[in-house]
């Protein structure tokens, strides 16, 4: 027998075997577990944090449409505000179709909110009142004395600057009074315009309806010789006319230590302001018509050509042209005064035709084509009957462009003849001159309709008066 027991040999290293491999499948098995938690773990792990980042994400997205909608909705809310505003600007100043139009064609028609306005000034339309062209006053000025102490100096033009005249601190109250009785400043387009007569073809003049709420009464305003003559110069009166920093026209004067200041000197600047905190005194913009003649140049500058020497000749020119058209722009209308501030109805044929064609080449061309002529010292060119193509002097201003003719006439509120291709108007003076006349003579106070000139009158006037010369 063999030294070694075989047979127990072998059967201790099957039991060895054996073990061993119940090791490795342990062993392996525990890596497999082990390897699958860590799999488990990382897509747990994953999974909350794409889960987290998408929330995140969903989040954060919430927040930014939600703020974006805030946003939309805000500007949507700040530009129905706006076009409202604009809207009710128009509708203070009796524009009602036009309000209507601009709410009828935005984008928020639809809005309930504009719908109500639209309600509203349909309303308020219904109750507009068709004013009497021919019973429509016409008011004027001459350039706003805004110094008295230099005015009223005690020289040989103080009693023409008394007579014919009006303060600014004067000017403001009348305003006021206007507006306070329910006077409504138009334009004299806005009384009569030319218009094709369907039937014919041919245009000719035809009253227009002014519709304001009862109560209100138009009435046009002008200021002649607006021209800052050299006469005036140091008499405390604006020195031009200037474009101010919103684009519309101001006045400038200059002050005795040689600088120049920009402000509220005179009628323009004045009676814009006063439009701005008042629309409801302009009928659809209407400001005032400014006339001119041109002897001296126009809104104080030398244009005449009796000054083409000097330096700032050209360009004088060109600003008198940018003031004109910034003029137009802003609701006022532009009227010959005659070249020379003559009576064109006392002149001779010659001196009559030259005076015309004189404004027409040295004026009108600065200013644009105007169809209104205000006659100087109110003299017109016939009598209170009609004119007719008999009068050679009508059909001559008429030839020239000319429709509107305005004099003077202070015996009566109004006066408005409206002829088959003419309007004319008579104008009343505001001035020291009749407000004085009114105070000394109150049983025939020719201003009571308008205003008190006890209320007005400025107690700084030199008390003598003298004859009106102007």
């Amino acid at each position: 027998m063999s030294k070694y027991d075989y047979s127990r040999l072998n059967k201790s290293n099957f039991h060895n075997r054996r073990k061993k491999r119940r090791i490795r499948a342990f062993l392996l098995t525990f890596v497999i577990i082990l390897i699958l938690c860590i799999i488990i773990a990382g897509s747990i792990f994953a999974f909350k944090f794409f889960s987290s980042k998408k929330t995140k994400n969903t989040e954060e997205a919430s927040v930014k449409s939600t703020t974006s909608a805030e946003q939309s909705s805000q500007a949507r809310e700040a530009e129905l505000e706006d076009l409202l505003n604009k809207a009710d600007r128009l509708a203070l100043s009796y524009d009602y179709d036009k309000a209507i139009e601009l709410l009828s064609t935005d984008a928020l028609k639809d809005d309930p909110k504009v719908a109500e306005a639209i309600a509203k000034y349909n309303e308020t339309k219904s109750t507009l009142v068709r004013q009497d062209p021919e019973k429509v006053p016409h008011v004027f000025f001459h350039s706003l004395i805004v110094d008295k102490s230099k005015a009223f100096d005690g020289d040989k033009k103080q009693m023409s600057y008394n007579q014919v005249m009006t303060t600014v601190g004067e000017f403001e109250k009348i305003l006021n009074i206007l507006y306070e009785r329910g006077f409504v400043l138009v334009k004299i387009h806005d009384v009569a315009d030319m218009v094709k007569d369907e039937s014919t073809g041919e245009y000719v003049m035809k009253a227009q309806d002014i519709m304001l709420p009862p109560g209100k009464t138009p009435i046009v305003m002008s200021q002649d010789d607006v021209c800052y003559y050299e006469y005036m110069v140091g008499d405390g009166f604006a020195s031009r006319l200037v474009i101010g920093e919103d684009g519309r026209v101001t006045t400038e004067m200059d002050m005795d230590d040689g600088t120049s200041k920009v402000g509220d000197y005179d009628l323009i600047p004045i009676l814009n302001k006063f439009i701005d905190e008042h629309p409801d005194f302009s009928y659809k913009g209407a400001k005032a018509i400014i006339a001119l003649t041109g002897y001296n140049g126009i809104f104080g500058y030398r244009t005449a050509p009796s000054y083409s020497e000097n330096p700032t000749y050209e360009e004088d020119k060109k600003k008198a042209t940018e003031i004109a058209n910034a003029l137009r722009a802003d609701g006022w209308e532009i009227a010959s005064h005659s070249w020379g501030h003559r009576h064109l109805g006392k002149e001779s044929d010659e001196a009559f035709k030259t005076d015309c064609d004189k404004w027409q080449n040295e004026v009108e061309t600065l200013v644009g084509e105007t169809d209104i002529l205000i006659f100087p010292f109110g003299t017109d060119i016939g009598s209170w009957h009609p004119y007719t193509d008999d009068n050679a002097r009508y059909v001559y201003l008429k030839n020239q462009g000319f429709r509107y003719f305005c004099n003077v006439d202070s015996s009566s509120p109004y006066w408005v003849q409206i002829g088959k291709d003419y309007m004319r108007q008579g104008r009343r003076n505001l001035d020291g001159y009749r407000m004085l006349r009114d105070i000394q003579e109150p049983d025939n106070a020719k201003l009571k309709d308008l205003f008190d000139a006890n209320e007005v009158y400025d107690k700084d006037r030199p008390n003598e008066m003298g004859e009106i010369t102007s």
